[in-house]
């Protein structure tokens, strides 16, 4: 066994692009031409692969749920082996030529056998390695197999250090949010909580948790603006809603939801930590900057205009005739306004940006 090789493996749980070169190595043993890494809990929602031909023949199938779908990754996964098993152990020939994944994917590029494994992980996914060899090589060996299940500890373990420590790191930034007053959580793409402070877990009149690290906000238009941020968390340019109104039941004030992507270096591949949701209380003055309309709502410059307009109690009459523009204009914006704020009156609207409290929080103590 390879010390250097170990070495690296646990070095990949503190800088995980460094997975690509163990995958590498590891691919070199099965004397494999490529060998990728899945994470999945039902789909596959991070990957690696050690070649970049790797990469542009598994994006696509990856991206289209194809992999995942396939009998052979529920085979692999089924086999419950706590060690690498090969194409030879789970299939015959004859499966494996009517098997969609060999013949139209594998068996086209020269591939056809390989060897893999899967470890849990403490996020409840699973991480998957894969080695692909060429056909004409026929079966990984036993050598090769019992080399790969001498390293398969060290793989384990590595993966499960790099989600835990990506899990307290998630749980140290909300905390830290909280020391200035912010109630946050951390979500992954499909709104799972992987962290939440204090904070946030004592506003049960904003916020409903579900089984299995689920939340769902009592303020069902809210919901809905959280569920559409987190569906649109990856699209490029900042698309899709990103804050909007958060109203308490019965006289509870009303909050601000902004939901901010993670992106880039941020995220890492064993937790997918894709926004971070933050609650601010409505402390607004009447007709608020609009700068500060702007920021909080994704307006354009125009709607926020509008939107301030409205707070300060204008009719779309006067709006019009304030910037030299027709009512329909004005119409439209404020129909973008009243859908980016989540609001489905104008009077919502007022209420939101004038910040309006109920008597009972206002007064003295």
């Amino acid at each position: 066994m390879d010390p250097q090789l170990i070495d690296r493996i646990y070095e990949s749980s503190f800088v995980p692009e460094l997975w690509r070169g163990v995958l590498g190595e590891l691919a070199n043993i099965a004397s494999a031409r490529v060998g990728f890494l899945f994470v999945s809990n039902g789909v596959i929602h991070h990957w690696a692969a050690s070649l970049d031909i790797g990469y542009q023949v598994a994006k696509p199938l990856v991206e289209s749920g194809w992999i995942a779908r396939s009998e052979r990754f529920a085979r692999y996964l089924g086999s419950r082996h706590a060690g690498f098993v090969t194409d030879s152990s789970l299939y015959t020939l004859d499966e494996m030529k009517n098997d969609p994944f060999y013949r139209d994917i594998l068996y086209p590029r020269g591939l056809g056998w390989g060897a893999g494994t899967f470890v849990p992980l403490p996020t409840g996914d699973v991480v998957g390695f894969s080695l692909d060899r060429d056909f004409d090589r026929g079966p990984v060996e036993p050598r090769a197999i019992e080399q790969l299940d001498e390293l398969r500890p060290h793989l384990g373990r590595s993966a499960f250090m790099s989600a835990r420590l990506q899990l307290e790191r998630a749980q140290a930034a909300s905390e830290t949010l909280a020391m200035i007053g912010l109630a946050t959580l951390v979500l992954d793409e499909k709104g799972k909580v992987l962290a939440a402070n204090a904070l946030i877990e004592a506003m049960p009149d904003y916020v409903q948790w579900r089984a299995h690290d689920r939340l769902t906000l009592k303020d069902r238009s809210a919901d809905l603006l959280l569920r559409r941020a987190i569906a649109t968390i990856d699209l490029s340019g900042g698309a899709g809603v990103r804050s909007f109104p958060l109203r308490g039941v019965e006289d509870r004030p009303t909050m601000v939801a902004h939901v901010i992507p993670v992106r880039l270096s941020a995220r890492d591949i064993f937790v997918r930590c894709a926004a971070v949701m933050v609650l601010t209380p409505v402390t607004l003055p009447q007709a608020p900057p609009v700068e500060l309309v702007q920021s909080l709502f994704d307006l354009t410059p125009a709607e926020a205009r509008v939107a301030r307009s409205l707070a300060a109690g204008k009719t779309v009459d006067d709006i019009a005739s304030d910037g030299g523009t027709s009512r329909n204009t004005v119409r439209t914006q404020v129909r973008s306004v009243l859908e980016k704020t989540g609001c489905s009156r104008q009077t919502d609207v007022v209420g939101l940006l004038t910040g309006i409290l109920s008597a009972r929080l206002a007064a003295p103590a």
